[in-house]
């Protein structure tokens, strides 16, 4: 799928922000009321291109030089710094803020493990905490797939970087630059610097034809639902009908990302802590994977704890992701997977070494995402997982 045009984005905008400023009152008195569907847990207080091998895993293609690839970020940023889509005044950062400060808040009422990680780090490193990125999940049919999330992300300044592809999964994703804008002073996470936003979306036509129907009963039966993708993901609900324990089992036998996105919908797949902005002993991803696992975490540990990409300069690794009773429309009651938490660590580009670090900024650092590891990261809502949690 090619990249979106700037004309498309621009086509978009009234459609797009009139739409979700008309809803977005519902959504921002759930925010005031801290309301969540009844289907949730009540609130506690308390980039490269890739093909496939004849195996079928993931080849990389030869990337733009990392240089290369930092620069334009660089100036694409400050690009929209001047002319953001979407973020040219204050109500429209207020308001595209509001709506991902309650995907957040949907996130964390439905997994203790975040929150409480969240709470432990900035405990320790009381300093604005940053995410690197926000990572959503998608079925590619319909309309319903990345473009459904990634038309809100547009139209409020995001600019369309890369495409990885994960044949042995069928999936494809794409992540998208945030515009420059000035975080809100000492704000953390979602009122930090804006993180990158990563989409991926199952390739539903490559499945067996038991799961395309599946799928299309659901997709199908809700023909406006993509409209709304972001809207959906901040009340917590799903687009469809809530399944059928037995489809979503017949799902889960062929993909498991299949069955997380039949029943999470759009809610957020995990959010990104950017291990490097830390300014506590914690800002190295190793030692924040020992604090964490002493403390009693779980992390994946597909291909390794620590996930680092070929060049040596993406660090990654995640926890084992939550699960929550859902009740599905035959009145079955199961235990399925939600959401985790990924911690990432960009080092300094080479070229970059000399810069005293005082003065380093995030475009000095290696940019992107990487196959090899997102791969792995993709494994942290599957139950070979998730029995760590009991094992």
């Amino acid at each position: 799928m090619g990249a979106f045009s700037v004309s498309n984005a621009f086509r978009r905008k009234n459609q797009g922000i009139s739409t979700m400023i008309s809803l977005s009152s519902s959504a921002i008195k759930a925010s005031l009321d801290h309301s969540v569907p009844a289907s949730f847990p009540p609130l506690r207080l308390r980039s490269p291109l890739s093909l496939s091998s004849s195996s079928g895993s993931p080849i990389r293609l030869p990337k733009r030089d990392l240089s290369v690839v930092s620069a334009s970020v660089g100036a694409s940023m400050s690009t929209n710094n001047n002319h953001s889509r979407g973020l040219s005044s204050q109500v429209g950062e207020s308001f595209f803020r509001s709506v991902l400060g309650q995907m957040e808040t949907v996130y964390l009422n439905r997994n203790p493990t975040p929150k409480s990680v969240l709470e432990l780090v900035k405990s320790v490193d009381n300093e604005q905490l940053c995410y690197d990125h926000l990572a959503f999940r998608t079925f590619g049919i319909g309309g319903y797939g990345i473009d459904s999330l990634a038309s809100f992300f547009l139209d409020h300044g995001y600019t369309q970087m890369d495409e990885l592809r994960f044949p042995a999964k069928k999936l494809r994703a794409l992540w998208f630059a945030p515009p420059k804008v000035s975080a809100i002073p000492d704000g953390s996470g979602v009122n930090g610097p804006l993180p990158r936003v990563f989409i991926s979306e199952l390739l539903v036509e490559q499945m067996t034809s038991q799961t395309q129907d599946v799928i299309r009963k659901y997709t199908q039966a809700a023909p406006n639902g993509k409209k709304y993708g972001a809207l959906s993901s901040a009340l917590g609900t799903l687009p469809w009908e809530k399944p059928l324990s037995s489809e979503f089992e017949q799902l889960a036998r062929e993909s498991e990302y299949a069955a997380w996105t039949l029943a999470n919908g759009y809610a957020l797949n995990h959010v990104t802590i950017s291990v490097h902005r830390l300014k506590s002993h914690l800002n190295r991803i190793k030692k924040l994977n020992q604090f964490l696992e002493e403390k009693g975490f779980k992390l994946n540990s597909e291909g390794g704890v620590l996930k680092v990409s070929p060049d040596g300069g993406l660090l990654q690794s995640s926890t084992v992701a939550d699960s929550i009773s859902f009740k599905f429309s035959d009145g079955v009651i199961k235990s399925i997977p939600c959401s985790y938490i990924e911690f990432a660590e960009r080092l300094v580009l080479p070229q970059f070494q000399n810069v005293p670090e005082g003065e380093i900024e995030e475009y000095h650092r290696r940019d992107g995402f990487e196959v090899g590891n997102a791969d792995k990261i993709f494994e942290s809502t599957n139950q070979e997982q998730l029995s760590r949690r009991t094992g």
